[in-house]
């Protein structure tokens, strides 16, 4: 999700960080939109955006309705917040006749007045979710993805799980609110695997206290580890370690961005030490390691050449980059 107010002095930022986010595997970005200024920018972005773009409603209706007349791909309505059914009518009537998408939000901390004294908040955001599901069924409208987000893990789990085994309509998984970047990884993880094993989603978000970057990466993370995608960098590296000739977490600092923008399935290796570096760089497409005063390249377990520290960079991706 853009985490930045959406205004016209920051459509160019907001074009290269689409760029940057394309390139490095995100297929879907979600605008929050607040007001009809938000609305209108949105429609000029999605214009010329490289991916497709969903635009967050609360509260107002009449935003949904204008995202979909400006041909946003996907709106994304909470029923908690948007209020009388005949508003959420209102929005899939539109969303048919323009060929849009939907996706209905159930998230525990906003669900609809009647369901928040349910002590089982499972159970209400799949009581929710089945209200929602109801109203799209007796418009025969079936372009909607159903989400059902707890900041809790097993209540996130629990409230998927039921509700995949009563509908047919795809669903997207995450955990809403799961915090900064290493307990957001975590909780997201737990609850995504738990699911996609079972067979359960068809689109994803971590949610992170942090970067859009990072929340790109960690999902693509899970779908590699889950063998569910196999574009990208698996990448093999040492922790901090008193053997450590060499400045991996520098190094990985450097060559962060050319890493996570690389489509290819490749695997590589970021070595501290001779001892690990041969062994798995034998694993790898390309490994790098050092030794003394020079940083070693593998390739197949092979020594490439050795360069110095300073150079170690620019050799790695100029190895990288010739791979077939």
């Amino acid at each position: 999700m853009w985490k930045s107010p959406l205004r016209a002095d920051a459509l160019g930022p907001v074009s290269a960080a689409l760029e940057n986010l394309a390139a490095q595997g995100c297929d879907l970005v979600r605008f929050a939109v607040p007001d009809g200024e938000s609305a209108e920018l949105l429609g000029r972005i999605a214009a010329a955006s490289p991916v497709a773009l969903a635009a967050d409603i609360h509260f107002d209706y009449r935003l949904a309705l204008r995202c979909i007349e400006l041909k946003v791909a996907k709106v994304r309505i909470n029923p908690g917040t948007i209020g009388e059914e005949w508003k959420v009518r209102e929005i899939v009537k539109a969303a048919r006749d323009a060929g849009a998408c939907l996706r209905v939000g159930i998230n525990a901390g906003s669900l609809p007045a009647a369901l928040r004294e349910n002590p089982d908040v499972a159970s209400a955001m799949v009581t929710a979710a089945e209200n929602e599901a109801e109203i799209l069924e007796r418009f025969d409208f079936r372009d909607a993805v159903f989400s059902l987000k707890s900041s809790d893990v097993s209540e996130t789990v629990s409230a998927t799980r039921s509700f995949a085994s009563r509908t047919l309509f795809p669903l997207h998984l995450g955990v809403t609110e799961a915090g900064p970047l290493i307990p957001g990884i975590v909780k997201s993880t737990l609850a995504i695997a738990d699911l996609l094993r079972e067979g359960i989603g068809d689109t994803l978000r971590v949610s992170l206290s942090d970067s859009a970057e990072a929340e790109v990466q960690a999902g693509l993370a899970i779908l590699r580890c889950l063998d569910l995608r196999g574009e990208g960098v698996n990448l093999v590296s040492c922790p901090r370690c008193g053997r450590t000739s060499f400045d991996v977490q520098g190094f990985l600092e450097e060559v962060s961005d050319f890493i996570h923008t690389l489509r290819r399935p490749l695997t590589l290796a970021v070595m501290g030490c001779v001892v690990n570096g041969p062994g798995e760089a034998k694993k790898a497409d390309i490994g790098i390691t050092g030794a003394g005063k020079m940083a070693i390249l593998f390739k197949g377990g092979e020594i490439l050449r050795s360069v110095p520290f300073e150079q170690a960079a620019a050799a790695f991706r100029e190895e990288v980059e010739k791979l077939p």
